[in-house]
């Protein structure tokens, strides 16, 4: 399939299997929705709004791609990194990260939230890929912003991964703070057996 086809289609499968499902499933099972930010002036709430404008960037990149070739162009396309094999490199990374984070989604059930949930006490996840690393989500995310880059790297789609790979590891250590006040000595011993990453 070519990629002019492939790209829209699986930003659409992206972002079903990946928010709107997920969500839709917490939502049903416990009647709490798991989109937690609350557009307040706080470090939170503002990440959140930049991967809002991140996620506005790639769409409008992959259409651009897709659509209009002419547009496109303004983007800057890095030629010299445009080789059959990074684009198959990227579409792999793409199809693992979509996999990946799919599967840590289901596997933290009812615990998934989009935020810190600083209301609601949710139980410390700790098995199926959770044993391998202790953000899985964030890791399927930051491949699948690597993935796009590998498969039309332009400026745009590295301004994504690298802004999106430096919001991640700020989201992330306010998550560890937050879990560490709120599952205190057992996520202390889970950091100590499970990396951040993997």
């Amino acid at each position: 399939m070519p990629l002019r086809y492939f790209l829209p289609l699986y930003l659409i499968a992206y972002v079903f299997a990946a928010f709107f499902w997920r969500s839709h499933v917490v939502r049903k099972r416990t009647g709490i929705n798991p989109v937690v930010f609350k557009g307040t002036d706080d470090a939170h709430d503002f990440i959140g709004r930049i991967f809002k404008l991140l996620f506005a960037l790639v769409v409008v990149v992959v259409l651009a791609y897709s659509l209009s070739p002419e547009i496109y162009q303004y983007f800057v396309p890095v030629r010299w990194l445009e080789s059959i094999w990074l684009k198959r490199l990227g579409v792999a990374s793409l199809l693992l990260s979509l996999g990946w984070t799919v599967l840590a989604q289901a596997q933290m059930g009812e615990s998934w939230r989009i935020g810190i949930d600083s209301e609601r006490r949710t139980p410390l996840v700790q098995a199926g890929v959770f044993r391998l690393s202790r953000n899985p989500i964030f890791l399927g995310m930051m491949l699948t912003l690597l993935g796009l880059f590998l498969v039309i790297p332009n400026a745009l789609t590295l301004l994504a991964f690298v802004t999106g790979v430096v919001m991640i590891q700020i989201q992330v250590r306010l998550e560890e703070e937050f879990l560490t006040r709120t599952h205190g000595e057992e996520y202390v011993q889970y950091r100590r057996r499970v990396r951040r990453w993997v």
